[in-house]
């Protein structure tokens, strides 16, 4: 008998549940409730945590009718977005450790191989499912086995291109492979109910799919006004599903759409196309993001990215910062450069809050272009623009525009068009991790030809570098700039167009010289008062530019100084890839100079607090100095150390 002052578990059943093994064993009934706490569960981890919360409350029901009708991790779940993961985190062996969730050696906020065997797939972007689907059941097939491939795509991604390429690949080879659309925006679909739900487990059964592929036998034979109406009937019985033409047209049988909140709707479906021995099907599941939690619910994002929060009220314990975000001082300095000139376009890749471009667009909707979640879409549009005199500026995440490589190869450097490019979240992201870092935008867009490329060393460089960007006609331009608040400049009241490729000097010294590109500069500036506190002269430089570099303040710090460190958060193949290459090209390092490129580590690097992954990487303040030490010698430490005594 239980002691009647015994507290009592808020998930009696979520308790019971170790890995998806345990799930298997309650009832159809039980699910509810399962479904109910599991819920419970993600919204108090992600309190503490904070993290990516509406895309998988939205998924909760689904998480816990995938997990009870396939025999993962023997039958493959792949999730789309790999946000959408943590209530699938939590039913799979990881519940004792969710609330680490996106922490320093904690569980990462997205789908991890090496984390677990139920996550067969990395995701951390989108739009990549079906493709690693297709590859899973491809291998299968040759390796001779049976299990299931589950593709679960949704919460916008379904707006790439990849998908439908990968769709149509699928569609064309046949292949037995199940594609969950998580439809959470009611961009394909109303709402839809019983009736619905009744067609789409009709029509998703053995008897139907039978007769179906029977009908269209017979129907071939008839004559052609016959067929045209059969197929009309059959669209009809098929519930009048909105979107499914597309995906029968591209080899997938369309089932759907159903309540992907009704786990009487879910099941008997997902058993069904469980056992279908056919080839790829599509099961379209309408979902709300943030279903469940009220203010979540009732946020525009469907609180996509939360901080911590108030379980009990939702408000969110955001630290009061006495300098505005990188973000907010761009989209600020775009509405002002667009004042002036009525040519300035902006254009997002469904990011208008992440990139500030929802501040431009309050001001000019008509001028403001969001083309979803298609970046390769968006830098054509945008050379398209620029071909046609317009002057667009792409605000696309550092690690968001790799996908679109090929287009600012082709369509924008080779053509030599003045696309403008604001690269947000470059350098650390913090809980992000590696997969959102801006680590390799400065190596990868440096070494195109007639590129223009900036980083900004605080707040207000960033004004002058939209300025910059607004008055550069002769070729694309890209600045970059980290996520987070600035560093506390005073602001101009307007941006002021920079000489390309000038950098500028802070601090004159006469032994080291430190050049620094972007916001690590505060962090050499502070290296500097150390070193001079320790007898080692010091300059500071702010080289603004990474194409074109400038050559002249390059050459002077070289000759004039016993060191030249130069530091950036980016990758090897950066900025000091194109000093050094310039430094030897002019025979300045046959004089005894020695250089030490301080840069991003050769590894992908997992999440943490920015400034401990900062330390980590040797690019804060200590790290520069320990490197000038170190390149000084022995000797010279000893004299600086007797200097200071």
């Amino acid at each position: 008998m239980t002691d009647a002052t015994e507290p009592t578990s808020r998930t009696p059943l979520l308790d019971q549940v170790r890995d998806p093994s345990d799930l298997r064993h309650f009832a159809d009934h039980d699910l509810r409730q399962l479904a109910d706490e599991l819920r419970q569960e993600t919204i108090d981890a992600v309190s503490v945590t904070g993290g990516h919360l509406g895309a998988g409350l939205g998924v909760v029901e689904l998480t816990v009718a995938l997990h009870y009708v396939f025999d993962t991790p023997r039958d493959k779940v792949i999730w789309d977005v790999g946000h959408q993961c943590y209530p699938h985190k939590i039913l799979t062996g990881r519940r004792d450790r969710i609330r680490t969730l996106r922490q320093g050696g904690g569980l990462s906020g997205f789908t991890k191989r090496s984390e677990s065997e139920f996550d067969p797939f990395g995701a951390a972007h989108s739009s990549t499912s079906i493709s690693a689907g297709l590859g899973f059941a491809v291998a299968r097939d040759l390796a001779g086995e049976k299990h299931n491939v589950v593709s679960v795509i949704g919460d916008g991604a379904m707006s790439a291109g990849m998908a439908y390429e990968a769709m149509n690949n699928a569609g064309a080879m046949d292949e037995r492979l199940i594609v969950i659309l998580n439809d959470n925006d009611m961009s394909i679909a109303p709402p839809v109910g019983a009736m619905s739900a009744y067609l789409a487990r009709l029509t998703s059964g053995d008897a139907y799919v039978s007769m179906r592929e029977a009908v269209k036998g017979l129907v071939s034979h008839l004559p052609r006004f016959v067929e045209r109406g059969a197929a009309r009937a059959e669209e009809f019985a098929r519930g009048l599903a909105m979107g499914g033409t597309l995906f029968e047209e591209m080899g997938f049988y369309y089932v759907g759409p159903i309540d992907g909140h009704n786990l009487q709707h879910l099941l008997p479906v997902l058993r069904n196309v469980r056992d279908a021995k056919r080839g790829p099907i599509l099961v379209h599941a309408i979902t709300q993001k943030g279903k469940g939690y009220a203010p979540a619910e009732g946020s525009s994002d469907k609180y996509h990215g939360v901080s911590k929060f108030d379980v009990v009220t939702g408000k969110q314990a955001k630290a009061v910062s006495n300098a505005p975000s990188y973000t907010k001082v761009f989209g600020q300095s775009l509405i002002n450069e667009a004042r002036k000139d009525d040519r300035i376009v902006a254009i997002t890749a469904a990011m208008p809050s992440g990139t500030g471009i929802d501040l431009f667009e309050e001001v000019f909707p008509s001028r403001t272009f969001d083309v979803g979640i298609a970046e390769q879409h968006g830098v054509t549009f945008a050379a398209g623009l620029a071909a046609a005199g317009m002057k667009p500026f792409a605000a696309i995440y550092s690690t968001f525009l790799q996908r679109a490589y090929d287009q600012i190869v082709h369509d924008v450097a080779i053509q030599e068009l003045p696309v403008r490019f604001a690269i947000d979240r470059a350098g650390y992201v913090g809980a992000d991790g590696s997969t959102h870092a801006g680590s390799f935008d400065v190596a990868y867009l440096s070494c195109l030809p007639g590129f223009t490329v900036m980083a900004a060393a605080d707040e207000a460089e960033l004004r002058h570098m939209v300025a910059t960007a607004a008055a550069h006609d002769s070729g694309p331009i890209a600045f970059r700039y980290p996520r987070g608040e600035g560093v506390g400049v005073e602001m101009p009241e307007a941006g002021v167009p920079l000489a390309i490729g000038k950098g500028r000097v802070l601090r004159e010294g006469t032994t080291v010289a430190i050049l620094s590109l972007g916001t690590r500069l505060s962090s050499a500036l502070k290296a500097a008062e150390e070193l001079e506190a320790q007898g080692v002269s010091t300059t500071v430089a702010d080289a603004r530019f990474a194409k074109p570099i400038d050559t002249d303040l390059i050459g002077r710090l070289a000759r004039e100084h016993q060191i030249l460190i130069t530091v950036e958060e980016g990758s090897v193949g950066g900025f000091s890839s194109q000093v050094l290459h310039y430094l030897a090209g002019a025979g300045l390092l046959e004089n005894g100079l020695r250089v030490r490129p301080l840069v991003m580590p050769d590894v992908f690097v997992d999440q943490d607090k920015p400034e401990q992954m900062y330390a980590a990487a040797g690019l804060d303040a200590q790290g520069i100095v320990r490197t000038v030490f170190e390149a000084l010698g022995r000797d010279q430490v000893t004299v600086a150390s007797a200097r200071r005594a």
